[in-house]
């Protein structure tokens, strides 16, 4: 361990320096006006696997944004570890709420992150957290301690479904073939509780479309007398959560799974500050389904939100005008045994159905995923603990992630696989939101502990 903190204690300036560099590329995959500095992306990431030590790397063209794909072989008889990560970005938007350019990273001091935190779009999801399994590589080639076999394969399309994964992956099983896929995608606690995810939610994403007359119209001749779209949208999606915020979709909670009071009690020892949280996002108040607590509803539990809205007239001043057509962007986050599919079936069927006659409706499926859930007893959440507890001190606590990482599903249905999902990131991160940052004591703390990871694998499976 000391190796490994002196080697990146030695090298510090040069990682931040470097992670800077790829954090300037703004790879937003939603955004076609980004294509080039994707496949860009793409390219630096190739260039730095090549760096670290990987014997060989390419770019794998897909139907859509490329895969990188390296390799680094000592001894086909020993283990070999998959590392996932992607290197496509969230919209930067809203721009106006960045207290400095998302594309143009700097450092800052904050409350939890006194020695500063790298503050850009995809500092933490997932440029930062991708990079340190890079860097990692790098130590143990140099350091000549690399005990196994590592893949990686480092996607352009997460932030969009990972519809090119897919493919790749079913088309490539012999030669993404592994014994542990190791991805850093999601969070821990805090810096000085460590945990691991043991669990993802699904998801389900779809667009609705709502359309009223022809074309828009004025709001005095005709308000009164023809349905406004923008109205019975908000009605309608009022309508999909009861008095307890119970979701309405008949047959959304069929298959949802039920955790036992023991299990509960479980979630609930992991260190939670109500007051804390509520200060945090400056709440007077939580809310969420009755019956369940904010631990629970935020990761053992499915939802239903809406993030994005819009129709009619936005712009500066006023615009009396029934609009034509109103839109909603609406994703489901599901629980284990739930599946996505289905899901989208059913909530695309009781939208249409709830719709008043003077409005017609439409259901565009975007992406989604299964949910996933680890076991603790698997050789590779074993070495992952004790990685984790040799590099902080502390034994880490399993919990379960309210995100969705729609390919983990895949990747055991496809390669036969357990997935071990080593975040160093923190719920403060703002993730998806302006001012995302990741601190810099987590990014080296993450190339700290990952070669431990391999070190513990390597020993518990023979």
């Amino acid at each position: 361990m000391d190796n490994i903190k002196s080697y990146v204690q030695q090298h510090k300036d040069r990682f931040i320096s470097e992670l800077i560099d790829l954090l300037k590329i703004p790879s937003v995959s939603a955004d076609t006006a980004y294509s080039q500095d994707v496949i860009d992306t793409s390219e630096a990431v190739k260039a730095s696997l090549e760096k670290a030590g990987c014997d060989f790397v390419e770019i794998c063209e897909t139907p859509g944004y490329p895969i990188v794909y390296g390799e680094k072989t000592i001894d086909k008889n020993l283990p070999t570890v998959l590392v996932y990560g992607h290197y496509d970005v969230q919209p930067p938007d809203p721009m106006d709420l960045w207290t400095s350019p998302p594309f143009e990273p700097v450092i800052k001091k904050t409350e939890l992150h006194p020695e500063g935190a790298i503050f850009a779009r995809g500092a933490c999801d997932d440029k930062g957290q991708m990079y340190m399994h890079v860097k990692a590589l790098e130590y143990m080639v140099q350091s000549n301690t690399l005990p196994c076999n590592v893949k990686f394969m480092i996607e352009g399309e997460e932030e969009v479904g990972s519809k090119s994964l897919g493919w790749f992956v079913e088309k490539n099983q012999e030669k993404l073939k592994c014994d542990v896929i190791l991805i850093s995608d999601t969070g821990m606690i805090s810096n000085q509780q460590p945990s691991i995810t043991t669990g993802l939610r699904g998801l389900s994403y779809v667009e609705v479309e709502v359309t009223g007359p022809n074309r828009d119209l004025h709001s005095g001749l005709y308000g009164g007398a023809v349905a406004n779209p923008i109205n019975v949208l908000a009605k309608m999606i009022a309508s999909l959560h009861d008095e307890n915020n119970h979701i309405t979709i008949p047959g959304f909670y069929d298959n949802v799974e039920e955790l036992t009071t023991e299990e509960r009690a479980e979630m609930a020892k992991a260190p939670f500050n109500l007051d804390n949280y509520k200060k945090a996002l400056d709440l007077n108040d939580i809310y969420g389904e009755k019956g369940y607590v904010t631990n629970e509803r935020n990761s053992i539990r499915p939802t239903l939100d809406v993030n994005g809205i819009w129709g009619g007239y936005t712009g500066e001043g006023a615009k009396t005008v029934i609009a034509s057509k109103a839109y909603a962007k609406i994703s489901m986050r599901l629980v284990p045994h739930q599946d996505w599919e289905e899901i989208t079936e059913l909530f695309t069927k009781h939208f249409e159905s709830i719709a008043p006659s003077g409005v017609t409706v439409k259901v565009k499926p975007h992406h989604g995923g299964q949910g996933y859930v680890t076991p603790i007893d698997s050789i590779g959440y074993q070495a992952a603990a004790k990685a984790y507890e040799e590099s902080f001190g502390v034994k880490p606590i399993p919990v379960r992630s309210g995100g969705s990482i729609p390919i983990v599903a895949l990747f055991e249905k496809e390669l036969k696989s357990k997935t071990i999902m080593m975040g160093f990131g923190l719920d403060s991160d703002a993730i998806h939101s302006p001012n995302e940052h990741f601190g810099v004591f987590n990014y080296l703390k993450g190339i700290e502990t990952i070669p431990l990871f391999y070190k513990y694998f390597v020993a518990l499976s023979k």
